[in-house]
């Protein structure tokens, strides 16, 4: 059975191109345009790994990361932050609410998949 992926980006070109490399990679793809869509999506289907944009507008990444943390269904669901922020402090807080890894970009499409194959367990 496929591993389920939720993709959370404001900007539809990225998500098209992660959504491409996710599902050419074998994994199914649930798609969401910031952390309120994001937060939508996650109704008690089993999803194995989120890849999130830090900057959005409504509710960015972290504060989406957060929230998702807390929930029961998804705490330790692993969390991958897709995104062009590279200051330090940022990642920091990013670690400390619960992501698993930091992906820059642009980024080449084969770094993300080794980034998602080594966070989803088999």
């Amino acid at each position: 059975m496929a591993k389920t992926i939720l993709i959370v980006d404001d900007s539809a070109s990225l998500r098209q191109v992660v959504a491409i490399a996710l599902k050419g990679a074998g994994y199914d793809v649930i798609e969401a345009s910031d952390g309120n869509d994001g937060l939508t999506k996650l109704d008690g289907t089993k999803i194995n790994l989120i890849i999130s944009d830090v900057n959005m507008p409504g509710m960015d990444g972290l504060t989406m990361v957060t929230q998702i943390k807390s929930m029961p269904n998804y705490k330790f669901t692993p969390i991958i932050m897709l995104t062009t922020e590279t200051g330090d402090d940022l990642k920091a807080k990013g670690k400390s609410a619960g992501v698993k890894a930091w992906v820059v970009k642009p980024f080449k499409p084969d770094q993300m998949l080794a980034a998602v194959a080594k966070l989803i367990m088999p």
